[in-house]
């Protein structure tokens, strides 16, 4: 069944905070919520579909229904880390249509920045180092019964080493370098100079991004998403719903045209580092709008690193594998100067990484783009077609891509 039509996102809200040093996780989705049902001009008895990932706490969609007072009569809990907020608009699109729901709510928050920072102090104040300086903060052990932990954990698979093996691959082969990574914190810095919100507003050169601080070979510090609390929400809602807020509001409708999904992990050892799964997520959704990637003005793309974006560049279409590094240089994704504007607000990179999972961010700011509520440096112009792409996990590992292309209508 297409999804081509089938739903609309009527609201979207971002969190202002990017540290809740005074707000629960269960508060912060409440807060996106409130925002997204006025953002709409809806209600929370409007609202019969839910969809929530594991950020959520407790019990997930039951706690938070109870918490916000919400009777629905569809949930969704698909859990794929980042990416997860993109194929929540494709499921809820999917019960829309499948008339298990008329209105649904989409939230993502936490508080990993306060968290981090609250156990630093403590163990600070308690003197864990022998020293009575900082100590280091303690990880959540990871869940004992992963198959892959035996084979994977002795060699220390931290999520920036994993994104630098992808870098230091795709350098390997296609002669990527450093510089050319830099332009993409460069364009996403020129965007984020104009959102007051964003943690990031200094505009930096690619100079300033190969400069800074080694992380892990070859990705700067620059070259990293910033982390961050806070939030957001969306709201997909049934065709002739959406057209009533329209006529009330006097907003464009946000259609979506085409979603797709997928998968990729290590298969068994037969690892090939040069393409994430948005080469399979995003041909899907393509076929599903009837477009291709010339006809998109806009992209929201996945910013955990420098490298995710170049990445989904190439995996998208927007330019033949290998090409991602020159497609970058000069500009080329600053709006108003180059061939593709993308992550307006500033992205992962500069803005807002909100509990460390970027997806819904990216819908946000594609919604806001197509109804021309942008800010005026960074809006494009009579922009139609926009796409959000996510990256949930890690690349060179196991993650899920989620693709999701809008139109103004």
């Amino acid at each position: 069944m297409s999804l081509n039509g089938t739903a609309c996102i009527v609201g979207a809200y971002e969190h202002p905070t990017r540290k809740a040093d005074n707000l629960s996780v269960v508060r912060l989705h409440a807060d996106v919520a409130k925002g997204a049902l006025e953002d709409a001009g809806l209600t929370k008895n409007d609202i019969d579909g839910y969809f929530c990932a594991g950020d959520a706490p407790g019990l997930g969609t039951t706690t938070m229904a109870e918490y916000l007072g919400l009777k629905l009569r569809h949930v969704d809990s698909t859990e794929c880390g980042g990416s997860a907020p993109i194929l929540h608009v494709a499921h809820a699109a999917a019960a829309i249509a499948a008339g298990r729901c008329n209105v649904a709510l989409i939230t993502l928050a936490g508080r990993p920045r306060a968290q981090m920072a609250a156990a630093q102090a403590a163990a600070q104040a308690a003197g864990k180092d022998g020293k009575g300086g900082r100590a280091p903060l303690a990880l959540k052990p990871p869940d004992p019964d992963a198959p892959e932990l035996a084979f994977e954990l002795p060699y220390g698979p931290a999520t920036q080493n994993l994104y630098a093996l992808v870098a230091k691959r795709h350098m390997h082969e296609f002669g990527t370098t450093s510089e050319q990574l830099a332009w993409i914190k460069v364009a996403a810095s020129h965007h984020a100079q104009h959102n007051p919100l964003a943690m990031l507003r200094d505009v930096v050169t690619v100079q300033d991004v190969v400069n800074s601080p080694m992380v892990s070979d070859p990705l700067h510090r620059l070259d990293c998403c910033v982390m961050s609390d806070g939030g957001g929400a969306l709201i997909v809602a049934r065709p002739e719903i959406a057209r009533e807020l329209s006529r009330k509001n006097g907003r464009p409708l946000v259609m979506v045209r085409g979603t797709g999904e997928a998968p990729k992990h290590g298969m068994g050892g037969q690892i090939d580092l040069t393409y994430s799964a948005a080469a399979f997520s995003g041909p899907r959704a393509f076929a599903e709008a009837g477009i291709t990637p010339a006809d998109i003005q806009y992209a929201s793309l996945y910013d955990s690193f420098t490298i995710t974006v170049l990445m989904q560049l190439e995996d998208l279409g927007f330019c033949k594998k290998g090409e991602g590094g020159r497609f970058v240089m000069d500009g080329n994704l600053i709006s108003g100067v180059g061939k593709l504007p993308f992550n307006t607000d500033g992205g992962g990179l500069c803005n807002n990484h909100p509990a460390n999972r970027g997806g819904v961010t990216k819908v946000i700011e594609a919604v806001r783009q197509l109804r021309g509520e942008a800010h005026p440096a960074v809006q494009v112009p009579n922009c139609t077609w926009a796409l959000a792409n996510g990256i949930g996990g890690a690349l060179a590992s196991r993650h899920t891509a989620g693709t999701l292309i809008l139109e103004r209508v």
